[in-house]
């Protein structure tokens, strides 16, 4: 059992090599016996660049990863993803058909001179082949005549995209077109790229292998899927390349070696060979030089949060499930996390309630970030005690404004 993360002084022991011990307030240090290469001692020519394990949600890697960038067509994975919602709520199915208005082929068709599928005007195409002209081809007609057939027209369906990524906690991404040709507000940032792809792979598996498929023939012309890594026997099976002047060129693939799947993001390299090499070289490293650490169990109790007015003063806090680590083989790195919550909370707080997060960092990488849950309910305090509670709180509350004018 490892020990939880607490406001009091002291540390428990789990293991020789794992040691748990409070550090300021609700924070932690895990430290790592032996020595080894610093994760971070990799180093990726991409200006952006993010490496994922998907089954714990570790970072192995991140480069500016919550600078803003431009996507180029990596946007498009955010306009596959209001695609499936749409059919897994019923609106659309893969049978439905999908206009090609004069817009979409004029500004995304072969006269365009990007990325098309061949769609021809006025046609009606079902959306099976729509997704796999989007995402095998990139294209451009394919992407504007899903924006128009869900939202009505492109810049509505854009603010869709958004709103879709903010439900999904990704807060900095801003979409201006399903696209993405240049716009100077369309932004993302790599760790919401990874993110965003991570939820596609987990919640639609099934639409997710079209991000897989090697090539897709429409209108007679057969085109290769953009993604260079499904050909480099790696255990790539998705997602999508990018190019634009204003972005460079950048890719978000997807891998999985011996049940392990890494996500990678690279952006704003030079070449498609940079992209390809830097992307590959980001997954075979991920698979070789890390290995899982299991931090807290099933139901263990992680930490703490303070309860104002409640019938305690405290609720232990939980993640839903266990929470694991990857780390550098043979390390001996120091991690440090802190739980982090507006507080105190204000009772009443519902067990199962979402009331903080775990943050787990390793020197400048943020490695792991999850939500954190109240593990019981705490009731309103009685009279006096909310009235000791809000005296504590204005007597805190003084002390900050003198450390402010210090």
């Amino acid at each position: 059992m490892s020990a939880p993360v607490t406001s009091s002084d002291g540390s428990d022991r789990r293991s020789a090599a794992l040691r748990l011990g409070v550090v300021a307030f609700l924070g932690l240090v895990l430290s790592l016996a032996g020595t080894g290469l610093r994760a971070q001692n990799f180093q990726s020519q991409a200006p952006y660049a993010v490496l994922l394990d998907s089954a714990s949600g570790t970072v192995l890697y991140e480069k500016a990863a919550d600078e803003l960038m431009v996507p180029a067509s990596l946007a498009k994975i955010a306009t596959a993803l209001v695609a499936f919602q749409e059919i897994a709520q019923g609106r659309l199915s893969l049978d439905s058909e999908i206009g090609i208005s004069e817009n979409a082929w004029r500004k995304g068709g072969g006269v365009s001179g990007g990325s098309t599928m061949f769609a021809i005007l006025n046609s009606r195409v079902k959306l099976s082949d729509i997704l796999q002209g989007l995402i095998v081809q990139s294209g451009n007609d394919a992407a504007i005549a899903l924006a128009e057939a869900i939202a009505g027209d492109e810049a509505t369906f854009a603010r869709v995209m958004t709103e879709r990524v903010r439900a999904l906690g990704l807060t900095k991404s801003v979409f201006r077109n399903a696209t993405g040709m240049g716009d100077p507000e369309q932004k993302v940032t790599a760790r919401e790229l990874a993110r965003l792809s991570d939820h596609i792979i987990k919640t639609y598996p099934e639409l997710y292998k079209i991000f897989g498929q090697r090539e897709f023939t429409w209108n007679k012309i057969k085109q290769q899927n953009r993604n260079p890594l499904l050909a480099m026997e790696i255990g790539a099976d998705g997602l999508k390349t990018g190019n634009i002047d204003e972005a460079g060129y950048g890719l978000v693939g997807s891998a999985v070696q011996n049940g392990q799947r890494l996500i990678v993001v690279v952006n704003g390299l030079k070449t498609a060979r940079d992209r390809a090499q830097e992307a590959r070289k980001l997954l075979e490293w991920g698979f070789r030089a890390f290995e899982a650490r299991r931090i807290f169990g099933e139901g263990e109790i992680v930490g703490e949060a303070s309860v104002f007015g409640g019938a305690k003063g405290r609720v232990a806090l939980k993640a839903k499930g266990p929470v694991s680590l990857l780390l550098p083989r043979g390390a001996g790195e120091r991690l440090n996390a802190r739980i982090v919550y507006r507080g105190p909370l204000v009772a009443p707080v519902q067990e199962g309630t979402e009331v903080g997060r775990l943050l787990v960092t390793r020197g400048d990488v943020k490695t792991l970030e999850i939500p954190l849950y109240a593990s019981e309910t705490v009731e309103a305090g009685t009279l006096q005690r909310r009235a000791l509670d809000a005296l504590m709180e204005v007597a805190t509350g003084w002390v900050r404004k003198a450390l402010k004018r210090s």
